[in-house]
This record gives structure tokens, sequence and C-alpha cells, in this order.
């Protein structure tokens, strides 16, 4: 079975891990706004992430692929654009992920991130803890902002817990 994590955002990235081992981890995909500036999600190269690492076993034609997106939400404080911006990126990775016809869990923080023993927003915690669970791959989890990678590692990681009932 594959386990494929989301860390939604721009800055967030997708983990892949197959019988126990992440095989690869993929910062997500960004392209420059078509109008006004700034960057989006690039739909079609997060898609075509998703299909080669998964396509590689054919294991999304064999139906033993599942993804666990992070469930986020506007934040307090969070101004107008920013919420907007997130809200959208957010609306791309679902929408390619539903296109992809790939079942799908939506986990909030609270929940992996109790299994993890990780509280608030600490991301070094999230870094410390995949690189512990996963130590083959902490070389790159080392940057400060691979905190992306380390939350899409454990929300793979528990994401299958989770899908197993044991939240």
């Amino acid at each position: 079975m594959l386990q494929i994590g989301i860390d939604p955002g721009l800055s967030g990235a997708i983990a892949f891990i197959r019988d126990g081992v992440v095989t690869h981890i993929v910062d997500m995909p960004i392209a420059a706004k078509v109008h006004g500036s700034g960057n989006m999600v690039d739909a079609l190269a997060l898609k075509d992430a998703i299909s080669w690492s998964a396509g590689l076993a054919g294991l999304i034609t064999e139906g033993i692929v599942n993804v666990h997106i992070e469930a986020v939400s506007a934040m307090p404080g969070q101004g107008v654009t920013s919420t907007f911006g997130f809200g959208h990126t957010a609306g791309v990775i679902e929408a390619v992920v539903a296109c992809m016809k790939l079942p799908r869990w939506y986990w909030r923080p609270q929940q992996w991130k109790k299994l993890a023993g990780i509280s608030g927003k600490d991301k070094d915690a999230a870094r410390t803890v995949a690189s512990r669970l996963y130590p083959e791959i902490a070389s790159k989890l080392a940057r400060k902002k691979d905190d992306g990678r380390a939350e899409a590692v454990l929300i793979a990681h528990y994401g299958q817990l989770l899908a197993k009932g044991a939240n």
C-alpha cells in the first residue's frame, strides 16, 4: 500500500511512503500566478508528481493508494488576501486528487500531531519526529524550511494509522 501525505500550502510538500519506507518527497510544485504577483500551486505538475510516483509500480491502477491531506482552514488574524490564497491552494490540491479518483482522507492537524507528540505550531518538532521515524531521510529535513516536507511525511505516516481507526 502506498500512503501519500500532503501538507497543503505553497511551502508544503508531498511525501510517499510504501511498505514503511519513504520512497521520496516532492516540494509542492508552484508556478507564477497567471495574473497578479506571487505564486500558486501548479495543478498539472502536482498531478504529474503524484502520477509518476504512484505509477512507478502501477499502484493507481491497482487501487492500492491512499492520500492523506491535512484539513486546513482559515486562521484567526489572517488577512483576507492570505486566506483567499490559502483556500485557493487547498482547493487546487483537493481538486487534483479528486480528479485522479484517489481515495483520500482529511486529517485535522490536532489529530495527526497528537499521535506524533507535537504540540502547537512547532515546525522543528515535526522535523525531529520525522527524522527519528525515518532516519534515512533526515538529510532531506535538515533545513528549517523543510518543515513542509516533515509534515507531509508525518501526515502520510499517521494518516495510515488514523485510517485504520487509531483516532
